[in-house]
């Protein structure tokens, strides 16, 4: 007999099909510049299915995981905000038309789902191996939360000495035309990767940076590779569709960047105490909810002038 978690994988499975060949087959077909409607219409959805997923997680394997399912998904979606800045600015350098921004982001997505499982599974062989790499994941998470919470004001990304930017002009041929919005250009009878195809590989690079925060962060939370993935995942489709929507107001959240800083510190230190002090999944979420609300609403009633903070920006460089 199938097992329950043998069974939600199944339903993750077919469910992410399901949505991405609607998404791509469908409704973005032909490639169209999203609007706020449309992008706040698939944020939700993708809201709903991981509510529902959570659901199933709930009634197959008992309260525990459900909890340990929405802290992760929590802690994902926050740290994963630093992205939309990023997006938004290698969008701008490189001057990507709106029409094709949500193709790079879709076929991003799908690289995502390959690499983020990689990190995963690696994440949680280590630890089940070495109980010891627990302790390093709990000071990198301290260390990087630390970091951010006494970095003074800098500037902003400098797309342009990204070093994969770099190598594709030096060992690829490489073109300016969009062409029909495709990775792949013909041209006298060569063949030339376009700036979607060079923004495309930024952004996986890019991605893979965040992960180093977000996938220990989440094992900081729960070792149960189910739990750990599927919130990963649907935590990053949900903030990408959602994207488009926020890019031109997230300076709202002004407070957020300390929200992230307060997680970071909060997880590592739950990682470095493990040895000692097991803190139980509910109060891991209850904190993750509290920070989270607190940066929002102090975002939304101070002034701009009473905030004191910048917005958020990268370390990549």
């Amino acid at each position: 007999m199938i097992s329950h978690e043998a069974m939600l994988w199944v339903v993750f499975a077919a469910v992410i099909l399901i949505l991405f060949a609607l998404d791509l087959g469908v409704f973005h077909k032909k490639s169209h510049e999203v609007g706020i409607k449309e992008a706040l219409t698939w944020s939700g959805i993708w809201l709903i299915v991981a509510i529902a997923f959570n659901l199933l997680i709930y009634f197959w394997m008992g309260t525990e995981r459900a909890i340990e399912f929405a802290a992760g998904y929590l802690v994902e979606r926050t740290l994963s905000f630093d992205n939309l800045f990023v997006f938004l600015l290698i969008f701008s350098y490189f001057k990507v038309p709106s029409i094709y921004q949500y193709k790079i982001l879709f076929w991003g997505i799908i690289a995502a789902l390959v690499m983020r499982g990689a990190f995963i599974i690696a994440g949680i062989e280590l630890m089940d191996k070495f109980q010891w790499i627990v302790y390093i994941f709990g000071a990198f998470l301290l260390v990087s939360g630390l970091k951010l919470a006494l970095r003074k004001d800098e500037e902003p990304m400098n797309v342009g000495r990204n070093p994969v930017l770099r190598l594709c002009k030096r060992f690829l041929p490489t073109t300016e035309d969009y062409g029909d919005g495709n990775f792949i250009l013909s041209k006298g009878g060569r063949r030339f990767v376009t700036p979607l195809f060079i923004v495309l590989l930024i952004i996986e690079t890019s991605d893979v940076l965040f992960a180093f925060d977000s996938v220990p962060a989440i094992l900081g939370i729960t070792l149960n590779p189910t739990i750990v993935y599927t919130s990963n995942i649907f935590s990053i489709l949900g903030l990408r569709a959602l994207y488009f929507a926020l890019a031109g107001c997230m300076v709202m959240f002004r407070y957020l960047n300390q929200g992230v800083t307060a997680i970071l510190i909060f997880v590592g230190a739950k990682m470095l105490a493990s040895g000692f002090i097991e803190i139980p999944a509910v109060v891991a979420l209850g904190v993750i909810v509290f920070v989270l609300a607190i940066s929002i609403v102090m975002s939304v009633i101070l002034p701009d002038g009473k905030a004191g903070t910048r917005p958020l920006k990268s370390d990549i460089k």
